[in-house]
């Protein structure tokens, strides 16, 4: 099939990288210009170098709704359009061109975590899977019928690296086996579920302010959710920015106040957590490892030189 592809980001590069490597010719690659967005940072890839070097045509656009590019794509005449992490509204002449329509690539098990970094958000609610998504594209964002799905299962240490190299290496798989699908005839594909269906934002600075009125149990998965390469997870103490880079939840109980500083236990120092911890019913986070304000890394232990006081969302 002649294939044009909409990507960005490493998952656009991975799908393009497959593309090539298949049995279909792509003949045209639209992507977006580079961004200095922090997530836009991480993962990048570029879509548009591998295009040129192996002499496919680029276009670069923030949005796919202006004439030049519609006639570009008319001209190119694709049987499919394929899909991975592209930003911004496909119009419907524009996805609904190709006689087989546009295959969109995503990384997580729809319907569940359609939008954006459904990764981290997965992770953060405690998913035991997650996974890439193949599906049809329709007039609703990342709800058209399902090609091909695959899973990985989400471990207790895992953090959202460990989960993006896992899903990413399922990109190629997942849309070569949908291609050939799509090839083949097939057109009876599986509906999604709309009732279970969940849409998440795009994540910002606010997202990684810790709140520790959250149980620690949710405020550990955001530490792991929160790991280099992405911004990690941020309290104040004292006044001044305190990231937090590594975390477990406590083996004891501790009551109080959420954000109160309040014993050592093993190689953390452990942080009262929860709305309802005044009960003493719950487990606190330990921090174990934080960065300054200033950039210094160092353990918690050692940061902490005494129990006492609070951390608290803002200054």
């Amino acid at each position: 099939m002649r294939v044009v592809m909409f990507g960005y980001q490493t998952w656009g590069h991975r799908t393009l990288r497959a593309l090539l490597d298949s049995v279909h010719d792509v003949v045209m690659v639209v992507t977006h210009p580079r961004s200095e967005h922090a997530y836009e940072r991480i993962w990048s890839d570029s879509v548009a170098d591998l295009a040129e070097e192996n002499g496919v045509p680029v276009l670069i656009r923030d949005r796919p709704d202006d004439e030049e590019l519609f006639a570009r794509l008319k001209e190119a005449e694709p049987d499919i359009i394929v899909a991975n992490n592209w930003r911004t509204w496909i119009p419907p002449h524009v996805y609904g061109l190709p006689r087989h329509g546009t295959l969109n690539v995503h990384d997580s098990l729809l319907p569940k975590y359609a939008g954006f970094s459904p990764l981290i958000w997965a992770l953060i609610n405690g998913e035991r899977e997650v996974g890439v998504t193949a599906h049809m594209m329709d007039a609703e964002l990342d709800a058209g019928d399902i090609v091909v799905q695959r899973a990985v299962e989400v471990g207790p240490a895992d953090t959202a690296t460990d989960l993006f190299h896992r899903t990413v290496e399922l990109i190629a798989p997942v849309t070569t086996e949908a291609l050939d699908l799509i090839a083949s005839g097939r057109t009876d594909f599986t509906e999604q579920d709309r009732s279970r269906a969940s849409f998440f934002h795009k994540r910002s600075a606010e997202d990684i302010r810790v709140d520790w009125n959250w149980p620690a149990e949710d405020l550990e998965r955001l530490v792991r959710a929160q790991s280099a390469p992405y911004p990690s997870a941020f309290t104040h103490h004292r006044g001044r920015r305190l990231e937090i880079l590594t975390a477990v939840v406590s083996e004891g109980r501790y009551g109080g106040t959420p954000g109160r500083i309040f014993y050592r236990e093993g190689d953390g120092v452990v942080i009262v957590a929860g709305a309802d911890a005044r009960t003493g019913r719950n487990r606190g986070l330990a921090v174990t490892r934080v960065r300054t304000e200033d950039g210094e890394e160092m353990p918690a232990t050692e940061y902490f030189t005494s129990m006492g006081g609070y951390l608290t969302g803002r200054p």
